[in-house]
């Protein structure tokens, strides 16, 4: 198997809005690779979850800064969300 495609998507996201996408939309969010375009991600999610899938849509967010008051300051890293919708009668048992 292509050990590529999991090299896309880093880590579920649990979260009460997450939650309650999952229960009512049939949408689960991902942590994926800021690199990871959307096709790379659908093709990764099929594969990993034998599952068929609907449509993604993703976000990126700007790593924050870290003591803002100093000249040296730090930024955490920026990532980028992937909310994932499966087709009608599919669903992921993530817990």
């Amino acid at each position: 198997m292509n050990t590529e495609v999991y090299d896309h998507i880093e880590t579920v996201l649990l979260t009460e809005k997450a939650t309650l996408l999952s229960e009512k939309l049939n949408k689960y969010v991902f942590r994926v690779r800021p690199s990871a375009n959307k096709l790379q991600i659908k093709r990764a999610i099929e594969v990993i979850f034998k599952k068929k899938v609907a449509d993604v849509n993703t976000a990126n967010f700007a790593g924050k800064k870290k003591r803002e008051r100093r000249a040296d300051f730090g930024r955490q890293a920026s990532w980028k969300k992937a909310i994932v919708t499966l087709k009608e009668g599919e669903k992921l048992d993530l817990v």
